[in-house]
């Protein structure tokens, strides 16, 4: 990163060019950067014949040679209706070229990690709700249903999380920073609901209620953990931005004549 910063008056101002944090290209050949550290953003460019979608109001910027198309996306009103149920918005955006070195940028809109996920046909990917951010419109994003009821009601992440198959590339929004672990056959790894972001589709998720009367009442942590177990790949976020929310909720001010929480708080997930 360039730290330099000059500003003498009647000179050009110069201000530090951003951390570029990653950089490569996608599977359908599309060159990118993720910039900086806490509020990332992606700058992909296109080229002619390469085409790639996001949710609506994903888009920071882009230059003139990049055609919009705001519609319902792959699936028409059904796949629309699994967008909205996952947390994603009701259209998509697609973003094409006629003009070959074509930029357009994306923002997170929460503190975190900006993700290229790389698939081939046939490889799938399990997210949180609300995680895609950008993806090439070769990848096949669906809604995966919970299918324990427990799991769906105490997980954390409700009965909807977002599948995504190859192939292409997709580049995933998770909150705070990302810790990868690779479990083996039968190996499990207990979780506090929101800390999961991304899972292989070979992993099991389950919950398992807390042990201990002490540990239910006064741990702090609910009532019940998420259960990952191998094999397979998980990715956990350090900072859930509903954490983050609750965390900023007990200084915002009340309404008049609000009385704040009293007695013990238990936490469900």
């Amino acid at each position: 990163m360039n730290e330099a910063f000059t500003n003498i008056p009647g000179q050009r101002l110069d201000v530090p060019n951003p951390n570029v944090a990653l950089s490569g290209t996608s599977m359908g050949g599309s060159a990118y950067q993720v910039l900086g550290s806490v509020m990332q953003s992606l700058m992909i460019s296109l080229n002619r014949g390469q085409a790639i979608y996001s949710e609506s109001g994903a888009l920071s910027w882009m230059t003139d040679g990049v055609q919009m198309n705001t519609n319902l996306g792959g699936g028409g009103v059904f796949g629309a209706f699994q967008r909205v149920v996952s947390g994603e918005s009701l259209f998509v955006v697609n973003f094409t070229t006629e003009r070959d070195g074509q930029v357009v940028t994306f923002s997170s809109d929460f503190p975190g990690k900006i993700i290229p996920i790389h698939l081939l046909q046939g490889q799938a990917m399990i997210a949180q709700k609300e995680t895609l951010l950008v993806a090439e419109k070769t990848v096949n994003m669906t809604v995966a249903f919970q299918r324990k009821l427990g799991a769906g009601f105490f997980g954390g992440e409700g009965f909807i999380l977002q599948r995504f198959d190859g192939p292409g590339t997709f580049f995933g929004a998770f909150d705070g920073e990302i810790v990868e672990y690779t479990l083996v056959a039968g190996q499990r790894l207990l979780v506090d609901t929101g800390h999961v972001a991304m899972f292989e589709p070979t992993v099991t998720y389950d919950i398992q209620m807390v042990k201990g009367i002490k540990n239910l009442l006064f741990g702090g942590e609910g009532l019940f953990f998420v259960s990952l177990t191998g094999p397979g790949r998980i990715w956990l976020q350090t900072m859930p931005i509903s954490k983050l929310a609750g965390a900023i909720r007990q200084f915002l001010p009340k309404a008049e004549g609000s009385q704040g929480n009293s007695g013990i708080n238990l936490k469900l997930g």
